[in-house]
């Protein structure tokens, strides 16, 4: 099995919503880890309501900091937003390290203004974003 750790600022939306759905998609191929170089400490509760609108339930995730997998091996290293690119650790043991940046929906200059409702736009444009890349990088690989 191969081990993708995604990596952001807060570790309480995109990461999240990564992690998820590269357990969903890469199908039991891949375990998927996410945390965060200034972790907020909870998981945002419109990314928990994006994700349940495909039937993936972050409701039980916890947001992590990135120091408790330095040590640990993985295949692939994906950061999510420029910050976490910039105080992302060298990960020795990582085959790949990828950069994705997406914006991040938690933030109002990312389009998430108004009431909820219109917050979840950017939230389900961010999720969608992120399920196409990681769709394509698992086409690829197994091409």
């Amino acid at each position: 099995m191969k081990r993708v750790l995604v990596l952001c600022t807060g570790n309480s939306c995109r990461s999240q919503m990564a992690e998820e759905l590269w357990e969903f998609l890469g199908q039991g191929e891949w375990e998927a880890e996410s945390a965060g170089s200034k972790p907020s400490g909870y998981v945002h509760p419109l990314a928990i309501e994006a994700m349940r609108e495909l039937d993936i339930d972050l409701s039980e995730n916890t947001s992590k900091h990135l120091d408790q997998f330095t040590e640990q091996q993985f295949d692939l290293v994906v950061t999510v937003c420029d910050n976490a690119k910039e105080s992302c650790p060298v990960f020795s043991g990582a085959t790949q390290t990828l950069h994705w940046p997406f914006d991040d929906p938690a933030d109002a200059t990312a389009d998430a203004t108004g009431t909820d409702e219109e917050k979840m736009k950017t939230f389900r444009r961010v999720r969608d974003e992120i399920k196409t890349k990681i769709q394509a990088f698992l086409a690829d690989e197994s091409a």
